[in-house]
């Protein structure tokens, strides 16, 4: 599917916007088309937009290469960038998918296979009058900056996660099976929480090198020179997000840790009891085994008292070390 963004025709005194439309089947790009957007994009559309722009549009495979010199290049005065942006961040199975971004002269193309969050945000800040001026430099600043935002976003909602998951943990009263289940999905909790940091760290810094990349590239025309600034606000909020993400990772380290050291010490709970248990249960039983024996004289066998005596000397023999137990605060 081809999205195009348009300038607004109306342009009032809050400023510039886009108008968006989706291009019908056969269609060709219209000239004026400010932001050419490809989702999940065949290859006839590929070749529209090839043949509007005369630039190459990349493949999927070809946007997944992790070296940089294959997703940040300069190529018939068009620069081709590919970044990792969060999708679904908010269901239970968060993914990163590869989004590039073509900047031309004319327009901003980009090429996504998912529908990240930041965008469908972009897209309705454009719409508004002052939500994006009519440069493709200030449709890729827009986009880059949703991106970061929505970035800080997914994190500051995981920080108050980690910090209510903290404290249920530690102020955990539940007992028995209740409290090993809880424990259970704790553990669950903290894995899917450390899967989204680490790719909201992972998005940021395919950001930072893009952002550093279209700083050293971009030409000197007094047009693009405007925008130098704000990308260095960009790399500045960028590198701040890292570092959150980083506290956060090492926040969710410590938590999994310290569940692991709660399951360990409830494991070793449920050990010393069936241990006191047989240290309880093993003087009974010795008495027990001396009395069984076949031995042909046993003086206790002729008491009238023989059977209270050996019951009595098995309780004693219980209770003696349950008693030493208690008072040494082992139980």
């Amino acid at each position: 599917m081809i999205v195009v963004h348009r300038p607004a025709q109306v342009t009032t005194a809050m400023g510039e916007s886009l108008d968006r439309s989706v291009l019908p089947p056969g269609e060709l790009v219209p000239e004026d088309a400010l932001w050419i957007d490809l989702i999940d994009p065949t290859r006839e559309e590929d070749r529209l937009v090839e043949r509007h722009l005369n630039i190459e549009i990349p493949t999927r495979e070809e946007m997944a290469d992790i070296e940089p010199s294959e997703i940040l290049y300069h190529e018939n005065n068009a620069r081709y960038m590919t970044a990792r942006v969060l999708c679904h961040s908010e269901s239970d199975t968060p993914k990163l998918i590869d989004v590039s971004f073509i900047l031309t002269e004319r327009a901003l193309v980009t090429v996504r296979y998912g529908e990240p969050r930041s965008f469908s945000m972009f897209m309705t800040r454009s719409s508004k009058p002052g939500g994006c001026r009519h440069q493709p430099e200030a449709v890729l600043d827009g986009l880059i900056e949703t991106i970061i935002d929505r970035a800080a976003e997914i994190l500051g909602t995981v920080g108050q996660r980690i910090d209510r998951l903290s404290q249920s943990i530690f102020e955990n009263e539940k007992k028995g099976t209740r409290r090993t289940a809880s424990f259970r999905a704790a553990l669950k909790s903290i894995g899917r929480k450390g899967d989204i940091i680490s790719n909201v760290r992972e998005s940021m810094v395919s950001v930072e090198r893009l952002l550093l990349f279209l700083s050293a590239s971009m030409p000197r025309p007094q047009k693009s020179r405007g925008y130098q600034s704000e990308w260095r606000t960009a790399l500045r909020d960028v590198q701040s997000i890292e570092e959150h993400a980083t506290f956060l990772s090492n926040k969710v380290q410590f938590l999994l840790d310290a569940t692991l050291g709660l399951v360990t010490i409830e494991q070793n709970d449920v050990i010393k009891i069936f241990s006191v248990m047989s240290v309880i249960f093993l003087p009974p039983t010795l008495v027990s085994s001396l009395y069984g024996m076949n031995f042909k004289f046993m003086p206790e066998l002729e008491w009238d008292l023989g059977y209270p005596w050996a019951i009595t000397l098995m309780v004693l023999a219980a209770v003696l070390p349950y008693l030493f137990f208690r008072w040494k605060r082992w139980l």
